[in-house]
């Protein structure tokens, strides 16, 4: 999985794209390799927020696309959620997908067993 790490207002350090790569394990091992993940952080500069430092996610797979946003007062923080968002979209992504392919497959063999049973 290519990861894209931006930053708005918000110098990206290396330990911030280290934290995050070792956070995206988990969904990079659900993903294809083809499969990108643009990540941009930023900070509110309204001081009446107090929810301040903001991460947004968009991963881009084969057919689909999956966003997530979170904001809270610590930029570690909101990447955590952000991750969490995108762990369960992307486990959701899959059962939909994988439900989908059993029930074709079961209704290629209840229709091959009627073809036999017709015959």
């Amino acid at each position: 999985m290519q990861i894209d790490v931006k930053g708005r207002n918000v110098q990206v350090s290396e330990q911030l794209r280290e934290r995050l790569r070792r956070r995206l394990d988990k969904v990079s091992k659900q993903v294809s390799e083809l499969a990108r993940l643009e990540v941009e952080v930023y900070e509110e500069r309204n001081p009446s927020i107090a929810d301040c430092q903001v991460a947004e996610a968009t991963l881009y797979l084969k057919g689909a696309t999956l966003r997530a946003r979170d904001a809270s007062p610590d930029m570690d923080h909101s990447l955590k959620l952000v991750v969490d968002e995108l762990a369960r979209q992307v486990k959701r992504h899959r059962d939909k997908r994988r439900h989908r392919r059993d029930g074709h497959a079961a209704a290629a063999e209840a229709g091959a067993a009627e073809a036999g049973a017709a015959e």
